[in-house]
C-alpha cells in the first residue's frame, strides 16, 4: 500500500480524501494557491506544497507544478479529487513516466470517456442507449444554428470536455442558439482550457439518473446502484439522493448492466459515473460519463456502505474489488444537498468573503458534512463557491428529508451569503416530497428566480414564541443586573407586542422552569430550551416538538431563522406599540438609474455606449465570477448618460458600471 500521496485538488474533496488516506495510515500533501495558503485541506495534510497564484490557470491546472511536488515531496500517488487535472490524460501519462500512480482510471478510458463526442459513439457502438445529436464539432454560432435545425428544437450545447454545468446552454431558436454557443465556448475556455461544442436533443421533462461503478485491474466491474440528481438549476446539481424515488428494480438492473457494459469496453479502473437522461416513461440516454469521483458520491456511501475514496486508492494499488455485484445492497436513504456561497434572492449571484460565523450541524449516525472552509476563512472568487455538502441518512426518504430539514435549521452561516434558504424550501416543496422531480422542476417552479414571498413560513407561532421567550430571557436578566446595581428589585412586565412584517402580535411571557410559558392568540405554547445568552442557535421544544431556530439579536430587534425564513422583529411594550403608528417609514433610495454590479468580478463586456436607448430586458454588459458567465439586463427603459468602466476591470459589489437617465 503506498504511504504518502498528494491531492491535487482544494476545498472539501481535498479534505474528504485526507479523511479516508488518515484512516488507511496513508500521509498527505496537500497543494495550495495563495488563496488558499490558510485553507483547511492545507491544515489537515501532513505536508503542504504552493504551486502558485490564485488563477487555477497559474496552480491548480499547472500539470508540472503537480508533478514537481510529487517528486519533491516523495508521493507514491496522486488523488485528483473532481475538477481541475481529475480527468487530463496528459497529467496521467506524466505521472506514469515518473512512476507514480493516478488514483482514477487509465489513460485511454479519460480520453475515450473524457470527450463528450467520443464517449457517445463508443457508447452507441457498445449498444448503450443514447440521445440523437450531432456528434461532431461545431465551428461557430452559425454552424450550430444549421445543426440545431437539422436535430430540431430544442437542443443542448454542451462543452466536449465539460463538467459541473459550465459550458451548457439549452436552446430554443435561432438566437439562442448563436448566444448559447458564444456562452458556452466562452465558459468551456475558462474553466477546462477547451472551449469545443457539440449539440444533442434535449428531451424534455427528464430526469438525470446516474449509476456510480468501481472497477479494478483485474476485470471487475460492478454498478453500486443509482443517484437522483434531477434537481439542478442552470444544469448545476444542488440536492441529490440515493436511491432514486422514480426507479424500479428492473430499470435499475438494466441501467446498471448497461453502465458496466460501457466501463468494460474502455477497460475502465477505479471509481466512475455513468449519467443517464431518464423520461417519463423511465426510457434511459447515456448522457456522459465521468472519470472521477463524483461531488454527490456520499449519498452512494451511505446507503451502500462502501468508501468509495478508499477503493479508489486500494485499486490503485493493484488490489482486486472486496466485493462482487451481489454483495452491493441498498440499505437505507441518503440526501445530499450542496451549500453554496450565493444569494438566493438576488438570483443566485456568488458570494464572496470572510466567513465571520460558521457553524455546521453535528455529524452523527445522521447528518454528515463534508467542507472544506472553517470559521474566520474566506471564500474566494477565484474557485468553486461550494461551502460544504450537508448529507443526511434515515431507514426511508421520509426520514432522511426530515434529518435534512432539521440540519439546514442548524447551520449558522455568517458573513457570506449561502443558499441554506433556497435548500430548505426545496425540501418542503410538493414535487420533491412527491418525488415528482426533472431537470426543469427549479425552473418551472420559480420562473422569475427564488423570492422571499416564495417561502412563507408554515407556522409564524414558532417565531413568535421564540422570540418572546428570548426577550423575556435578556430583560429578565437586564432586571436582575439593574436591581443589584440599585439595590432594590425591577420588575418586568409579562405583556409585550411582536412587531412582525408591519403587524402587532400581543403576547404573554412567564418565566418557568426549564424556559416560559408564552400565550398567544388564545393558545398557550411551552418554551424549554437551555439557551444560553448570546448563543446564534436556539435549540429546544415548543409543546414537547423540538425546533432549532437561529436568532441574532441588536437592542430590541432580533433576526430570526427557521425552516429556510428569515424573520426580522422588534418586541416592545403595549405602550410602545402604541406609538409605533405615528411614525414615518422611510423610503429608499432609488438606485434604478445606476448598473450597479451585483458581486465581485471581472467586466467581460459592455454591449452599449454612451447614448444609446435601452429597453427593460436588454443586455448591458457581461460580469464572470467564480468560473461562470453572467449577463446584466437593464431592469428598465432609459438612456445611456455614463460608462465607468471599461472590459478587462475588477468590480467590487455595487461598483456603478453605467449611469442612465
Amino acid at each position: 500500500m503506498f504511504d504518502k500521496i498528494l491531492i491535487a485538488n482544494r476545498g472539501e474533496i481535498a479534505c474528504r480524501v485526507i479523511k479516508s488516506a488518515r484512516k488507511m495510515g496513508i500521509k498527505t500533501v496537500a497543494v495550495y494557491s495563495d488563496a488558499d495558503r490558510d485553507a483547511l485541506h492545507v491544515q489537515l495534510a501532513d505536508e503542504a506544497v504552493h504551486i502558485g497564484p490564485p488563477p487555477s490557470a497559474q496552480s491548480y491546472l499547472l500539470k508540472e507544478k503537480i508533478l514537481q511536488a510529487c517528486l519533491d515531496t516523495g508521493a507514491q500517488a496522486v488523488h485528483p479529487g473532481y475538477g481541475f487535472l481529475s480527468e487530463n490524460s496528459e497529467f496521467c501519462e506524466a505521472l506514469a513516466k515518473e512512476g507514480i500512480a493516478f488514483i482514477g482510471p487509465k489513460t485511454r478510458a479519460i480520453e475515450a470517456m473524457g470527450d463528450k463526442i467520443t464517449s457517445k459513439k463508443l457508447a452507441d457502438e457498445a449498444g448503450v442507449n443514447t440521445i440523437p445529436g450531432y456528434t461532431d464539432v461545431l465551428r461557430d454560432g452559425e454552424h450550430a444554428v444549421e445543426v440545431a435545425n437539422g436535430i430540431g428544437y430544442p437542443v443542448m450545447l454542451k462543452a466536449t470536455a465539460g463538467g459541473g454545468g459550465k459550458g451548457m446552454r439549452v436552446a430554443r431558436n435561432d438566437e439562442e442558439c448563436r448566444d448559447g454557443f458564444e456562452r458556452a465556448a466562452n465558459e468551456a475556455r475558462s474553466s477546462f482550457g477547451d472551449d469545443r461544442i457539440f449539440a444533442e436533443k434535449f428531451i424534455e421533462e427528464p430526469r438525470h439518473i446516474e449509476i456510480q461503478i468501481m472497477a479494478d485491474s483485474h476485470g471487475n466491474v460492478i454498478y453500486l446502484n443509482e443517484r437522483e440528481c434531477s434537481l439542478q438549476r442552470r444544469h448545476q446539481k444542488v440536492i441529490e439522493e440515493a436511491p432514486s424515488p422514480f426507479l424500479d428494480a428492473a430499470t435499475r438492473k438494466r441501467m446498471g448492466e448497461q453502465a458496466v457494459v460501457l466501463a468494460k469496453a474502455v477497460d475502465y479502473e477505479s471509481a466512475g459515473t455513468v449519467e443517464f437522461i431518464v423520461d417519463a416513461e423511465q426510457n434511459f440516454y447515456f448522457l456522459e460519463m465521468n472519470t472521477r469521483l463524483q461531488v454527490e458520491h456520499p449519498v452512494t456511501e451511505l446507503i451502500t456502505g462502501v468508501d468509495l475514496v478508499e477503493m479508489m486508492i486500494r485499486v490503485a494499488d493493484g488490489e482486486e474489488l472486496p466485493l462482487t455485484q451481489d454483495d452491493v445492497v441498498i440499505n437505507g436513504w441518503a440526501i445530499e444537498s450542496r451549500v453554496y456561497a450565493e444569494n438566493p434572492f438576488r438570483n443566485f449571484l456568488p458570494s464572496i468573503g470572510r466567513l465571520v460565523r460558521y457553524q455546521p450541524p453535528a455529524e452523527d449516525a445522521h447528518v454528515r458534512v463534508d467542507t472544506g472552509v472553517f470559521e474566520g476563512g474566506e471564500v474566494s472568487m477565484f474557485y468553486d463557491p461550494m461551502i460544504a455538502k450537508l448529507i443526511t441518512y434515515g431507514a426511508n426518504r421520509e426520514e432522511a428529508s426530515a434529518h435534512m430539514r432539521a440540519a439546514l435549521d442548524r447551520f449558522i452561516i455568517r458573513g457570506v451569503s449561502s443558499n441554506l434558504s433556497f435548500l430548505s424550501a426545496l425540501m418542503v416543496h410538493p414535487r420533491f416530497v412527491e418525488g415528482n422531480m426533472s431537470t426543469n422542476m427549479i425552473g418551472e417552479e420559480y420562473p422569475d428566480g427564488f423570492n422571499p414571498e416564495d417561502l412563507p413560513h408554515d407556522d409564524p407561532a414558532i417565531i413568535i414564541a421564540v422570540a418572546a421567550a428570548v426577550h423575556r430571557g435578556y430583560r429578565d436578566r437586564a432586571a436582575q443586573i439593574d436591581g443589584q446595581l440599585r439595590g432594590h428589585e425591577r420588575h418586568v412586565t409579562n405583556r409585550w407586542v411582536v412587531v412582525m412584517n408591519g403587524d402587532h402580535h400581543p403576547v404573554a411571557v412567564v418565566a418557568t422552569e426549564g424556559g416560559h410559558d408564552v400565550e398567544y392568540a388564545g393558545n398557550a405554547y411551552s418554551v424549554r430550551s437551555d439557551w444560553q445568552f448570546g448563543q446564534l442557535l436556539f435549540s429546544g421544544t415548543i409543546n414537547g416538538k423540538q425546533v432549532f431556530v437561529q436568532v441574532e439579536r441588536e437592542m430590541q430587534a432580533y433576526r430570526l431563522f427557521h425552516a429556510g425564513t428569515q424573520t426580522d422583529v422588534s418586541i416592545v411594550t403595549e405602550r410602545a406599540a402604541e406609538l409605533l403608528h405615528h411614525m414615518p417609514e422611510k423610503v429608499p433610495s432609488d438606485m434604478s438609474r445606476f448598473l450597479l454590479s451585483p458581486m465581485p468580478g471581472l467586466l467581460v463586456s459592455v454591449a452599449v455606449k454612451v447614448g444609446d436607448v435601452v429597453k427593460a430586458g436588454e443586455e448591458l454588459a457581461v460580469l464572470e465570477a467564480m468560473k461562470m458567465e453572467n449577463t446584466l439586463r437593464a431592469e428598465r427603459d432609459g438612456v445611456v448618460t455614463k460608462i465607468n468602466y471599461e472590459p478587462g476591470a475588477s468590480l467590487a459589489v455595487d461598483s456603478k458600471i453605467m449611469e442612465f437617465e
